[in-house]
C-alpha cells in the first residue's frame, strides 16, 4: 500500500480499495467498493476525515482509498471492443494473425445482412461462426439463446460449448477501450451484489428504469435492454463522470460486471420530472417564488455545464428531475457532449431546439440558452406542451420568421422578457446562463416574481 503524496480537497469523492475496520471511536469503518466523500484534510498525511452516504464521519486511512475520476475526455470507451462492424472474411482473418488459439473478434455478416459473425483462432486457422437472429433472439446452433451480443460473448468465454475453442482473447478494435476496464480504474464500478432492484418507475432510451436500494440507500437504476443502446449507455456515463453540481442528477456508479447486467445507477429524485410536477401541482399549489426557485436550480445546473464546456442538446421541463426537498436537477445526459462535437438531428425534438441547431447542426451553449427558455415558459405555464395549437409542421417556419410565443398566463413581465431574450435568431445576441442566472437572483431578491 502507498502512501498518498498529494492532499486532496474537501469535498473530493473517493472509492474504498479495502475494507476498513474501526480501531478507535473517531474512525469510520467501511467496505470495498463504498464511495465516501472527504470532509477534511488533517495534518497527518496518512489520514482524511470522511462521511459515507448515511451521513456518518470519522477518520479514514489515504491508502485504503482511491481518487474517483472522471473518465478522460475523448476516451473512445466501448462495452463491445471485440465487434469490428462491417469488415470482410478475409480483413477479419488479417486481424486474427498471427494464430493464437481464443483469439476472436465479432462482425457484421456480409454474407447475410442483420446478422453478425463470430471469428475465432483455433489451432492455426480461423473459424466463422453465424450468429442467426431468431424471434428477436440472438444464436449459433439453435440450441443456446441471448439477448444482445455481449451475453453471447460471455457465454462462450466461460464455455467452449461446441465451438472449437472457448473464448479467450478479443481482438480490440484500433483506438477503442474496453468500458469495464476504464470504469473499475477511474473508481466508478459499483458491485451488483450491493444492489437490490426494487420496481419500475419509468421507461427510458435504454431500457426501463427502476428504483432499487444500494447499500441502503435508495437510488435510479437504468437498465440497459440491447446492443443498440450499448454505446449510449456508455457515452452517458462517461459524461457523467465528468460532471458534480448541486443542480445536475449525480451518478453514483456504474455496474459492469458481466455483459448481461449493464446499469447506470443515479441518485433517486423522489418527486419525478418537473413537467409531471408542475402539471400534477398547477397554480393553487405552486406560486411564484417556488417557480423561480425551479428556475433559478436549472439556471445554476447550466451554468455550470456552460463553464466546463459541456452542451446538453436535450433541455426540457421532462429532463428535469425534482428531489424530495424540492431542488430541480438537470438529468438525461445521453446527448451531452463537449462543445466542438457534432450531433444527428433526427433524435431532436422540435418544439425545444433552437433553429440554427436543427438546420445546421449547429449546437452551442446558446442552442441550450434557446431551450432554456422554452422551459421557462413551460414552468410558467405549469408544463404545458410549446406552441400550442401550433401544428409541429409549422412550428419552425414560424419560429425562423420571428414568431415568439405569448407569455403563460400569470407570467411575471421580467420574467417573460428573459424568455424572450433567449429566443432570439442570432445565437450571438442571446445571454449566457451566467447573465440568466443572475438576473434570476435580481428578480428573487427584488421579490420581483409576483
Amino acid at each position: 500500500m502507498s502512501v498518498v503524496q498529494t492532499p486532496w480537497q474537501a469535498g473530493t469523492e473517493c472509492v474504498a480499495n479495502y475494507d476498513f475496520q474501526r480501531r478507535t471511536d473517531q474512525d469510520l469503518p467501511f467496505t470495498k467498493g463504498e464511495v465516501l466523500t472527504i470532509v477534511a484534510v488533517t495534518r497527518d498525511p496518512n489520514w482524511y476525515k470522511a462521511k459515507n452516504k448515511g451521513g456518518q464521519v470519522g477518520f479514514i486511512p489515504a491508502n485504503y482509498v482511491q481518487k474517483r475520476q472522471g473518465v478522460k475526455s475523448g476516451t473512445k470507451l466501448s462495452l463491445m471492443p471485440w465487434f469490428h462492424g462491417k469488415i470482410t472474411r478475409e480483413q477479419a482473418e488479417r486481424l486474427l494473425y498471427p494464430p493464437e488459439t481464443g483469439l476472436f473478434l465479432v462482425r457484421e455478416s456480409t454474407n447475410y445482412p442483420g446478422d453478425y459473425t463470430l471469428c475465432v483462432s483455433c489451432e492455426g486457422k480461423v473459424e466463422h461462426y453465424r450468429i442467426i437472429y431468431k424471434s428477436g433472439k440472438l444464436t449459433i446452433d439453435e440450441e443456446a439463446y441471448f439477448d444482445n451480443l455481449m451475453q453471447l460473448v460471455e457465454h462462450y468465454t466461460n464455455d467452449a460449448d461446441g465451438l472449437c475453442t472457448s473464448l479467450m482473447k478479443p481482438k480490440l478494435m484500433e483506438g477503442t477501450v474496453a468500458a469495464q476496464e476504464e470504469f473499475f480504474r477511474s473508481g466508478w464500478a459499483l458491485k451488483m451484489k450491493d444492489l437490490t432492484l426494487l420496481q419500475t418507475i419509468g421507461r427510458g432510451e435504454f431500457g426501463d428504469v427502476m428504483l432499487g436500494e444500494y447499500r441502503g440507500s435508495k437510488v435510479a437504476v437504468k437498465c440497459i435492454k440491447n446492443d443498440a443502446t450499448a454505446q449510449a449507455f456508455v457515452a452517458e456515463a462517461l459524461v457523467m463522470t465528468q460532471l458534480r453540481h448541486k443542480n445536475l442528477v449525480q451518478l453514483l456508479g456504474v455496474i459492469v460486471e458481466d455483459r448481461s447486467s449493464l446499469f447506470i445507477v443515479t441518485e433517486f429524485m423522489a418527486k419525478g420530472s418537473l413537467v409531471d410536477y408542475l402539471r400534477s401541482r398547477g397554480r393553487s399549489v405552486l406560486g411564484g417564488e417556488c417557480l423561480l426557485k425551479f428556475s433559478l436550480d436549472v439556471s445554476e445546473g447550466m451554468e455550470y455545464l456552460e463553464a466546463n464546456n459541456f452542451v446538453h442538446r436535450d433541455l426540457a421541463a421532462r429532463n428535469v428531475l425534482v428531489s424530495e426537498d424540492n431542488i430541480a436537477k438537470v438529468s438525461d445526459f445521453g446527448l451531452t457532449k463537449e462543445a466542438s462535437a457534432t450531433q444527428d438531428t433526427s433524435k431532436l425534438p422540435v418544439k425545444w431546439t433552437s433553429p440554427e441547431a436543427l438546420r445546421e447542426k449547429n449546437f452551442s451553449t446558446k442552442s441550450d440558452v434557446w431551450s432554456f427558455g422554452i422551459l421557462l415558459w413551460e414552468i410558467y405555464s405549469f408544463g404545458r406542451v410549446p406552441y400550442p395549437r401550433i401544428a409541429l409542421k409549422d412550428v419552425v417556419p414560424r419560429v425562423e420568421k420571428g414568431y415568439k410565443m405569448d407569455a403563460p398566463d400569470g407570467c411575471p413581465a421580467i420574467v417573460y422578457e428573459l424568455m424572450k431574450q433567449c429566443w432570439h435568431l442570432d445565437p450571438n445576441q442571446r445571454p449566457s446562463f451566467r447573465k440568466l442566472r443572475e438576473q434570476l437572483e435580481h428578480i428573487k431578491d427584488k421579490e420581483l416574481y409576483q
